[in-house]
């Protein structure tokens, strides 16, 4: 059976250039976070912090905490036919369980984990030209740190990072972030 990975972390971890390292391993790609951006673009709104927010904490609220999850196992279903496939983005506990009873030993998760610090600063500083589906989003860290507190209280996003399977410590360069995704791609 084929392999699927999921990626969590707090904002500003690394987690999607570790997602992008499995894509160039042969991966099929789904972002959680893909939905809130339609949404937004669905409804017309302007992608900001104040309205991604608003559109993550409200699909939960009419969907239950696992929205997010249930909502991708079609597109997780249909690439794992076809090969392995990483998950960008898991991030609630309520996610978590669906998927892990869904996936199984199929499932991988890889947390990533940057202090907060480190993440705010990438964060004001994140470059972001050429980045047409909206993946790398620069904020301030006043909104950093809201984000942070929002999604630890509200959203349960510690439970997945506390039961990955493995974790990077990612305080050091690009590069040294890919090696270990590779390193731990090699050992699953």
């Amino acid at each position: 059976m084929n392999k699927i990975v999921f990626i969590v972390g707090m904002t500003g971890s690394g987690k999607s250039i570790a997602s992008d390292e499995l894509v160039k391993n042969g991966f099929g790609f789904v972002r959680f976070g893909q939905i809130v951006l339609d949404k937004i673009k669905e409804d017309g709104l302007e992608v900001s912090e104040k309205n991604e927010k608003k559109i993550r904490e409200g699909l939960r609220k009419e969907h239950g905490m696992a929205a997010f999850a249930t909502s991708n196992i079609p597109k997780f279903d249909e690439l794992l036919e076809k090969g392995n496939v990483v998950g960008d983005g898991l991030y609630s506990w309520s996610e978590y369980k669906v998927l892990k009873e869904k996936y199984g030993d199929s499932m991988t998760v890889i947390a990533i984990y940057a202090p907060p610090e480190t993440r705010y600063e990438r964060l004001v500083n994140r470059s972001v030209e050429n980045d047409e589906k909206q993946r790398f989003r620069s904020t301030t860290k006043e909104e950093s740190k809201a984000r942070d507190y929002a999604e630890i209280e509200n959203v349960e996003k510690g439970g997945p990072i506390a039961m990955a399977d493995y974790t990077i410590i990612n305080t050091g360069t690009i590069e040294e972030l890919k090696q270990k995704v590779k390193e731990i791609l090699s050992m699953i």
